[in-house]
């Protein structure tokens, strides 16, 4: 295929030896499959943030580092060096957070090189050497719904063991390999311990996994990992080896079968939205933060 522009600097310095195609665009970046050092990987090419779809973007500012105080200021002021600067905090994020969530363990794709707005990384892939497929892309048995649940809870877990929440996740952006759920697009990851709205973005993560999983294993729907594990973590008890419940003490209810059934109704109708949903273009579907 023609070599897209952004990554014709990296071809001609030797980073990528040949682009193979297209795998996605989004609202957020475009994704290509190369070749570098003779091993098939992936290009992510961020789009321009006068390109880009994601918003409340302050929500998940807030708290991160900035390298001095004239680019703090810029930032503020919305200025065109401050929303350059912006955009290479937003970017350097995803870079950080992969490095720093392989090395604790978690599945995610293994970060390679970052150059001019192109991040280098391993291209996850099925059983058979496949782009492997998103989480919403498949139809689940009981058993499988509740093995993703655990591998993704235990990943949150070792997350937030080092400080870091996805802050967006959902079925949109996980991948299924031979081996399991593994988590992309990190560009909106929170600090924990520096974000005031982390606790809540924490909580919304597990959930939307809940309520993903629990349209093929209903039982998960009632379950309450969220608080659990971060009430474990405020009070310095999480460890990636602790033994969860999913169930909260200080939040016990009674389960009423009706509310419970509608529940299920509920996640049930929403199945069939995201189902229909991919008749149009699932690629570009983008959660965006209530």
């Amino acid at each position: 295929m023609k070599i897209p522009k952004r990554l014709e600097p990296l071809v001609q310095e030797g980073l990528i030896d040949e682009v193979l195609g297209s795998l996605k665009s989004g609202k957020e970046a475009a994704v290509y499959v190369v070749r570098a050092d003779g091993v098939v990987r992936c290009a992510k090419v961020y789009k321009a943030v006068d390109q880009r779809g994601f918003h409340k973007q302050s929500l998940y500012r807030e708290g991160r580092q900035v390298r001095n105080s004239r680019q703090a200021r810029a930032m503020v002021k919305g200025s065109r060096y401050g929303r350059r600067e912006q955009e290479d905090v937003w970017q350097n994020t995803e870079v950080d957070a992969l490095y720093r969530l392989a090395a604790a363990g978690v599945r995610v794709p293994q970060p390679y090189n970052f150059i001019d707005g192109v991040l280098l990384m391993e291209l996850i892939t099925d059983a058979d050497g496949e782009a492997a497929p998103r989480l919403n892309d498949l139809d689940l048995t009981p058993e499988q719904a509740r093995a993703y649940h655990a591998s993704l809870i235990a990943d949150v877990v070792r997350m937030l063991g080092i400080g870091l929440i996805h802050g967006d996740l959902s079925e949109f952006n996980i991948l299924v390999d031979a081996q399991g759920p593994v988590i992309i697009d990190l560009p909106q990851a929170v600090d924990a311990a520096a974000n005031n709205h982390a606790p809540w973005m924490f909580k919304r993560d597990v959930a939307n996994l809940a309520a993903y999983f629990g349209q093929f294993a209903p039982e998960l729907l009632t379950t309450s990992y969220g608080e659990e594990i971060w009430h474990l973590y405020e009070h310095g008890h999480l460890t990636p080896e602790i033994s969860l419940t999913g169930h909260f003490k200080g939040q016990h209810r009674t389960v009423d079968l009706d509310d419970l059934l509608n529940e299920i109704h509920d996640a049930e109708e929403e199945a069939q939205r995201r189902r229909q949903a991919r008749d149009g273009d699932p690629l570009d579907a983008e959660p965006v933060p209530q």
